[in-house]
C-alpha cells in the first residue's frame, strides 16, 4: 500500500538473536491441591455443559419424516 522513503533499520532485529542474558528466570510455582481441584472442576462442568447442550439438541437435530398431526375442526353441534 504504502511505501515508506527513508531506510527502516532492522538491526535490533539481527542483534536479538545474539542477545543472551546472565538472569535466569525463576522457578515456575507448582499449582495447590486447591487450583488443581478448581481446574478440575470447571473442566467437568464445561465438558458436562457441552454434553447435556448435545443431548438436549439431538432430538431437534433428528429427520423423522413422520407428517405433523393437525386437528380436524368438528362442525357438528
Amino acid at each position: 500500500m504504502f511505501r515508506r522513503r527513508e531506510p527502516v533499520p532492522f538491526a535490533f532485529v539481527a542483534e536479538a538473536d545474539r542477545f543472551r542474558s546472565n538472569v535466569t528466570p525463576p522457578p515456575r510455582r507448582r499449582a495447590s491441591a486447591g487450583e488443581l481441584a478448581g481446574r478440575l472442576l470447571l473442566g467437568l462442568t464445561i465438558v458436562a455443559g457441552l454434553v447435556g447442550s448435545l443431548i438436549l439438541g439431538l432430538p431437534a437435530l433428528s429427520t423423522s419424516h413422520t407428517p405433523p398431526q393437525t386437528q380436524q375442526a368438528s362442525t357438528d353441534r
